[in-house]
């Protein structure tokens, strides 16, 4: 299993000099990948292997390639064919895409050294830091809040300049699935012991057995942001003030991409440490981003952010996550599975065929759940009414708020 650790980083000022210029090197190095690339004729491009051999003749030919670690330089040259891979998948799914384009100072912001090329000392720092060798660069101080697991191997190592100036330190790590805790066998599976998940628009989740979790507040948030944009688009670009008007906006911004991941987080690790196996919908956010109607909540809730957070602390925590088809699943009765068309403002869940009656999200969570046995080939079972897993009165949903339930022990980070 592949996963990573992020650490704040504090450079001194000459480290913080040579970060920037290998930073600026490699988006030199990058762009000239990409020329060499489009150069050549459509029918005989350069492989990623093609281009590795090249770099020792460009090394020659402009001494500054010659600064940089070999294998930061050929993570560089992967980072381009990367790029290249991920356009062609989004080109076939139907995105209105171009060319990959020339990178700027402002849109190159990261390194990686990949196998070699750094050294982690734990010991060096004090009070909960440490210190990181960036080969032809120097040590870099890092707050180390939480150390690499032993079980963990360490395969790369990126250092990256935030939008506001902060610097930061990516360990990406490698754990064999020796070490990870054994997943629950899809027999031992049942209602007790796995949840559904519906997404939802009232509340931020909604689970099958009658839990839901409140959206986060953001409103303040984004009022001071919407002001302080406003500022920026005041002052003249290229400015000093224009500078640290950007740097203030971005750390707004910043802000609340920080809330959402650590909301994400919690209710996350809290899911699956409670439940055995928790079944989600399979959402297509592209499409719901499309839509007109409320698109910025959507775009907060980060949802496929928190389906793959999801499937990450499952496997650190020994859980199984399923999606499942979420089309008709607020439709479709839990009950009866007779559909029943319903408008979105619609929020509660009446069957004209079986009389079964709960709240929309909840009938939802049920289907979801219903459908996540039955994609492990689990029938349902024949002794569990739906009744018994899904409250069929609002006022029974036990509402979970994430700051509330860290207070009680019960989410984890």
């Amino acid at each position: 299993m592949e996963h990573s650790h992020r650490y704040h980083a504090y450079p001194t000022q000459k480290v913080a000099a040579g970060l920037e210029h290998h930073l600026d090197v490699h988006r030199q190095l990058y762009n000239h990948v990409r020329w060499d690339y489009e150069q050549a004729p459509e029918d005989n491009k350069p492989s990623e292997y093609d281009q590795n051999n090249k770099l020792p003749d460009w090394k020659r030919k402009w001494p500054v390639f010659g600064k940089l670690h070999s294998k930061a330089a050929q993570a560089t040259v992967a980072r381009f064919y990367r790029n290249l891979s991920n356009l062609r998948k989004k080109k076939e799914r139907g995105y209105n895409v171009g060319r990959l384009k020339r990178q700027a100072p402002t849109d190159y912001r990261s390194v990686t050294y990949n196998q070699s090329g750094f050294d982690l000392d734990e010991k060096r720092g004090k009070d909960r830091f440490a210190y990181v060798r960036f080969s032809k660069i120097g040590w870099v101080k890092i707050r180390y809040h939480r150390p690499i697991p032993d079980h963990a191997t360490i395969k790369e190592v990126t250092f990256k300049k935030e939008t506001t100036g902060e610097w930061f330190v990516s360990f990406g790590l490698e754990t064999d699935d020796a070490d990870l805790p054994e997943k629950p066998d899809v027999e031992s599976l049942d209602a007790s012991n796995s949840v559904g998940i519906d997404l939802g628009i009232l509340n931020y989740i909604h689970t099958s057995d009658g839990k839901t979790v409140d959206w986060l507040d953001l409103k303040n948030d984004y009022e001071r942001l919407g002001r302080e944009q406003r500022k920026l688009s005041r002052k003249e670009k290229g400015s000093n003030n224009y500078e640290k008007q950007r740097v203030e906006v971005a750390k707004l911004k910043r802000r609340i991409r920080r809330k959402v991941l650590d909301y994400q987080h919690k209710i996350t690790t809290w899911l699956v440490r409670e439940y055995d196996a928790v079944f989600v919908e399979d959402l297509n956010v592209k499409g719901m981003l499309e839509q007109s109607h409320n698109t910025r909540n959507k775009q907060d809730a980060a949802w496929r952010q928190f389906i793959t957070l999801l499937e990450y602390k499952a496997e650190l925590y020994g859980s199984r996550v399923v999606q499942v088809e979420a089309r008709g699943t607020s439709k479709e009765c839990a009950s009866c599975s007779v559909e029943t068309a319903k408008p979105i403002w619609v929020r509660e869940h009446s069957c004209p065929s079986c009389g079964f009656e709960t709240d929309r999200d909840a009938n939802a969570a049920m289907n979801v759940l219903q459908r996540g046995f039955a994609e492990l080939g689990l029938g349902w079972p024949e002794d569990t009414p739906v009744e018994t897993v899904t409250a069929t009165d609002t006022t029974h949903f036990e509402s979970v708020s994430a700051s509330h339930v860290v207070e009680t022990g019960s989410l984890g980070a």
